[in-house]
C-alpha cells in the first residue's frame, strides 16, 4: 500500500514490498554474500568475518578493524538480526 510519510514528502510502500526481494537474498548461501566494511572499507564474503559467541548471540566483525557487521540472537520464539552497528533490529519468528 502506498502512503505518504509524515517525515518525507514522497510516497512510500510498506514493508511487505520487501518480501520478494529479501526472499531472493536469503534463499542463497549467505556465507558467499559480499560485505563492505563501513569502518575500513575492506570487502569480502561474509564467510571471512570473525564471529564471536555463542551467548547471548553471535556477533560477526570485520577481520581487519573489528567493526560490527551483524548480530544474530536466537530466542525461544524469535531470531533477532541487526546489520552493522545499527541500533535497530529485525525480528523473525523462529520455526517450530
Amino acid at each position: 500500500m502506498t502512503q505518504v510519510s509524515p517525515h518525507h514528502d514522497s510516497p512510500h510502500l510498506d514493508g511487505n514490498s520487501l518480501a520478494g526481494p529479501l526472499s531472493d537474498l536469503f534463499a542463497v548461501d549467505v556465507t558467499q554474500a559480499w560485505w563492505r566494511c563501513p569502518g575500513c572499507g575492506s570487502t569480502g564474503p561474509l564467510a571471512e568475518l570473525h564471529v564471536y559467541g555463542p551467548e547471548p548471540g553471535l556477533t560477526a566483525r570485520c577481520a581487519h578493524c573489528s567493526q560490527v557487521a551483524l548480530r544474530l540472537v536466537r530466542h525461544e520464539e524469535h531470531t533477532w538480526l541487526t546489520l552493522g552497528g545499527a541500533e535497530g533490529a529485525f525480528r523473525f519468528r523462529t520455526a517450530r
